[in-house]
């Protein structure tokens, strides 16, 4: 319980609605449980708990998406060198969050997963099936269409 509603948060990070959210948090627990016994007390038992929702959901996403998954190189580009603490610094939570959600599938779990969740893109393009060159070129993908976005509402 002491969990759930951080936790909760985190399924709404990678699910379409609030149902898939609470499916994904019940199953992550369950997982949790069973495998207590491999926690080691090394770090916090938030981020080891996080780490299994954060698994479970894009395990989740990834038997729905198995085959209609379609990935969109982008070539690399110097304009997309902006970081994105620099995109970040010029919105609020809110129009934040509503950028990131319209961001393509993909390049919105990379961008999470990466810049939220402090993932490698090695360890990204393990857990989505990928390369880590499609990781980054889904990161970049992903700050760019930030940026234009930033750029049209701020005209």
């Amino acid at each position: 319980r002491k969990y759930a509603g951080d936790m909760y948060k985190v399924c709404l990070m990678y699910a379409n609605n609030k149902p898939d959210a609470a499916d994904i948090l019940q199953e992550s627990f369950i997982k949790v449980f069973k495998n207590i016994h491999r926690f080691r007390f090394e770090g916090s038992l938030r981020g080891w708990i996080r780490r299994t929702v954060v698994h479970t959901a894009i395990n989740a996403y990834n038997k729905k998406q198995r085959d209609t998954q379609v990935i969109i190189p982008m070539a690399e580009s110097g304009d997309v060198d902006a970081s994105i603490d620099s995109i970040v610094g010029q919105l609020e939570a809110n129009d934040i969050i509503k950028l990131v959600n319209s961001l393509p599938e993909k390049a919105r779990q990379v961008l999470k997963l990466y810049a939220i969740e402090g993932y490698k893109h090695k360890e990204i393009a393990a857990l989505l099936g990928i390369t880590e060159g499609t990781s980054k070129s889904q990161f970049s993908r992903a700050k760019k269409m930030l940026q234009t976005s930033i750029d049209t509402l701020h005209g």
